[in-house]
């Protein structure tokens, strides 16, 4: 039985230390992997802040405010949140923090009679919320820890879509920025309608002056779509590098977990061969007296378990 248990153990030893290397292989992987994401978060602040500047700059120059992405809706009646989330597992608590949120406003939504729409961003948010039956639009997935302005774009002209053709009255980013490694939150930001944005010169020095060509109108016009797909592609780098802040804190915990239960195992196993060897001891010990009492043999005990184990 003893023989049997320690089979067993050691088999399980085998099964976590074989678990152990692979969360270890994955923890290394997402440590290299911030560096890279969260280069590209700082990459890409450049970008959005000359945009944000040159729409402001726009609206100062007497750019027309009657695009649709800055006519705001008397009556919001349909909510559109883009949720952006992960396309795998194994990364902690991130695609629940998401999602609870989001379903948190969703809620809210539906108790004050309003209407809802979900753009999941990832396969982990799709299942999720298509599983409970809420209410879902597209779906964008296959690039959440490395994406690309390209999907940035594919998912900002959607939701823009939908705003102009009057599906939705607002759009909602729900995502979870990255602060720090050891530091995230998650985050809803409004997306679709724009506010018309003023004070691009900061400071107290005067305000620059600028000659568009053409007029700022028809450029702001242009600029408009590019800066919400601008924004969308900020929260994606975010998201992604939270992502693999998130697992590889995970796949630390796992490889730690992972180290404490092959040594309690490995108690546990000694423990039972010691426990086997005293039990084989025992028997032959038993075995030597039994033979010891039934013969004139005088000789000592130990004489005679060796005589036993000669025969």
């Amino acid at each position: 039985m003893a023989g049997g248990q320690e089979r067993i153990l050691r088999g399980r030893i085998r099964s976590v230390q074989a678990t152990k290397k692979i969360t270890r292989a994955m923890e290394l992987i997402a440590a290299s992997r911030i560096v890279k994401a969260q280069a590209a978060v700082q990459a890409a602040v450049p970008y959005s802040e000359q945009i944000t500047e040159v729409v402001r700059h726009l609206s100062d120059a007497g750019a027309s405010s009657e695009n649709p992405l800055l006519a705001g809706r008397e009556t919001v009646a349909t909510t559109c949140y883009i949720v952006c989330g992960a396309d795998r597992g194994l990364c902690g608590g991130y695609n629940m923090g998401v999602q609870r949120s989001a379903e948190g406003e969703i809620k809210a939504d539906v108790l004050a009679g309003k209407d809802y729409l979900i753009l999941p961003v990832g396969r982990k948010v799709e299942n999720y919320f298509r599983f409970r039956g809420y209410q879902m639009g597209r779906s964008f997935g296959g690039f959440t820890e490395a994406p690309r302005f390209e999907d940035a774009r594919e998912i900002g002209s959607h939701a823009v879509e939908l705003f102009v053709t009057g599906e939705v009255d607002r759009v909602e980013l729900v995502y979870t920025r990255f602060i720090s490694p050891g530091n995230q939150e998650v985050v809803l930001r409004p997306l679709v309608p724009l506010t018309t944005m003023t004070g691009a010169g900061g400071g107290d020095g005067p305000a620059p002056d600028y000659e568009f060509e053409p007029d700022p109108t028809t450029i702001f016009d242009v600029l408009l779509p590019r800066y919400v797909e601008a924004r969308v592609y900020a929260a994606l780098l975010n998201a992604a590098a939270s992502e693999h802040a998130f697992r590889q804190r995970a796949m630390k915990a796992a490889t730690d977990n992972a180290e404490e239960l092959i040594k309690t195992l490995s108690r546990v196993m000694n423990r039972a061969r010691q426990d086997s060897i005293t039990t084989e001891i025992m028997e032959i010990v038993s075995g030597a007296e039994a033979l010891g009492s039934g013969s004139d043999d005088t000789r000592p005990l130990p004489e005679l378990v060796d005589a036993i184990t000669q025969d």
